[in-house]
């Protein structure tokens, strides 16, 4: 088999990767200019803080690079500092820096999907976790992340749940391995939070969960996870996630293999309702 045109080549979101250096590229950029603008407004970092809401050591970690600064902020620097939009304009691109580099590709076009379709084999998947369960996940990668790091990673997997608030509503759904919804990562009480999380997901008009049981002779996709996304302008792309690597796919017979495992994998898998049910019988065992 030929292989597949590569929309991208980036490691995977759920297994290891090499930690991003803290400070670099595009957010080292933002900070010098954040920083020149603040001097020649005649601010200290202080009395900048002031009157933005900050502290003048999440100031320096702004300019600096270290710290991703919220949207807020990045409006409120650019009034205060007459910056004449400048700063404000480089929003989108300080938001995609809250994800890691080999992420951030796909974080963009799932952004501005309106079809997300999600195999998930190893953990509850990001735009499903809690901030609890997220937190857990990234603690245990192997080698350590930072505590700096793992705040930023939950921060920006929360921050892509947005997509569930968005108008028009794009239409999402799940597979999740039974294993994946029983494995008491982070302990029981973020598990069970997790849980509670997927009822609540599971019953918004627009998102459809669904349990592989662990029992069923059949499995259409044991070649591992992967994610489908139809972008608004009518490109189908898939995300397939191996062991240390993932890639971006547009080539359209391996678009069209993976939607064929998603099919499948949705006839195989306990229905949404059922697996609703699933899910609140395994609250009510412990």
């Amino acid at each position: 088999m030929d292989e597949p045109e590569r929309y991208g080549d980036e490691e995977t979101d759920a297994g290891a990767a090499p930690e991003p250096e803290v400070g670099g590229g595009f957010l080292v950029v933002f900070g010098r200019q954040l920083k020149a603008l603040r001097l020649r407004a005649g601010l200290g970092r202080a009395e900048f803080g002031a009157l933005v809401g900050y502290s003048s050591a999440s100031i320096a970690a702004f300019e600096q690079g270290k710290r991703i600064p919220l949207p807020r902020f990045i409006d409120q620097s650019d009034e205060v500092l007459d910056a004449g939009g400048a700063l404000s304009a480089a929003k989108d691109e300080v938001g995609r820096a809250r994800y890691p580099a080999f992420f951030q590709d796909a974080a963009k076009l799932e952004a501005e999907a309106v079809e997300l379709h999600v195999y998930a084999n190893q953990a509850v998947p990001g735009l499903l976790q809690t901030p609890e369960y997220a937190q857990a996940v990234f603690g245990m990668w192997r080698p350590l992340l930072s505590n700096t790091v793992i705040e930023q990673r939950v921060a920006a997997r929360v921050a892509r749940q947005q997509i569930f608030e968005r108008s028009p509503m794009p239409t999402i759904s799940f597979v999740v391995e039974e294993v994946v919804m029983r494995r008491p990562i982070g302990g029981h009480g973020v598990w069970r939070g997790q849980l509670e999380q997927v009822l609540l997901c599971g019953h918004r008009r627009n998102v459809e969960i669904q349990v592989m049981p662990t029992e069923r002779t059949e499995h259409a996709a044991m070649a591992g996870p992967f994610t489908l996304i139809e972008t608004i302008r009518g490109q189908r792309i898939a995300y397939a996630e191996t062991q240390g690597n993932s890639r971006l796919y547009s080539e359209r017979r391996h678009v069209r293999e993976l939607e064929e495992q998603y099919g499948i994998l949705r006839a195989q898998a306990l229905t949404p309702t059922e697996s609703l049910d699933f899910v609140e019988k395994l609250l009510g065992e412990r």
